[in-house]
């Protein structure tokens, strides 16, 4: 899950995997609905109501600083999915800031993704929390639940060329496509194309991109995360302690991977 931290501000824009739909679309209602687009897992995870309001006017900003490229504005059909609340829920858990999700637009080329990713930089600017989420290596057909915490030869490759590109040149990341595991790694591009909004934002900034996150889950999904512009702490550099493992009594496929 790429992000890039803003100056203090007003709102935080989304590009989440989970609207993968054949239009670039931006959520324009004041109080986006939480939407639980997923099945098999606990009814806990049903239960997950995430309030937060939504912004109306940074929606049509999005939509003027994407110009000439076209962005729709919804108002009633979509809302808050999984692929931005199940992050948010933890960062920000009283919902109080406001959201506006982003769409993926499935008939669109990796080099349209990474433009506008680019335009949204001028939003960054003004202090909006830019995010892209969804993971750089996601095979569910490949899953492997022995793996709780490690992966294939191929994701790690794939994972590992992908970190070289964002730390020494962002801008080089529409090449991944041409990668000998890119297949392997993405089998369909919903939860990669967020990686180039990521992209055009670095590019954009030239600010030094840095790797929050690394690792992998059940042999087959990266969950590597990376930030612009800050310096992560590393273990030894504060007094926290690192993320605790995975839990043995939960089965992979129960989780909110």
């Amino acid at each position: 899950m790429p992000s890039a931290p803003p100056c203090p501000g007003r709102g935080r824009s989304w590009s989440s995997a989970h609207w993968y739909i054949n239009a670039t679309a931006v959520t324009a209602m004041l109080r986006p609905r939480t939407i639980h687009d997923f099945y098999g897992f606990p009814q806990e995870l049903f239960d997950v109501e995430y309030p937060a309001p939504g912004l109306p006017e940074l929606s049509d900003q999005v939509a003027e600083v994407a110009k000439p490229m076209w962005v729709g504005c919804d108002v009633d059909s979509w809302g808050i999915d999984h692929g931005t609340w199940s992050v948010l829920v933890h960062a920000f858990p009283d919902a109080s800031i406001p959201v506006v999700q982003l769409s993926i637009n499935a008939d669109k080329g990796i080099d349209y993704h990474l433009e506008l990713g680019q335009k949204l930089a001028s939003l960054r600017r003004e202090g909006v929390l830019v995010v892209g989420s969804g993971n750089i290596v996601h095979n569910l057909g490949a899953v492997d639940f022995s793996r709780p915490d490690s992966a294939y030869d191929w994701a790690t490759r794939f994972d590992v060329r992908a970190r070289e590109i964002l730390l020494d040149r962002p801008i080089d990341v529409t090449g991944l496509d041409a990668d000998r595991d890119y297949r392997l790694a993405v089998p369909t591009p919903d939860h990669f194309l967020p990686l180039l909004y990521f992209a055009g934002l670095a590019a954009d900034s030239g600010e030094q991109v840095s790797s929050l996150v690394e690792g992998h889950a059940a042999g087959s999904i990266s969950m590597a995360s990376y930030t612009i512009g800050i310096d992560c702490p590393s273990v030894g550099d504060s007094d926290d302690q690192p993320a605790a493992a995975l839990p043995t009594s939960i089965p992979t496929d129960e989780t909110n991977l």
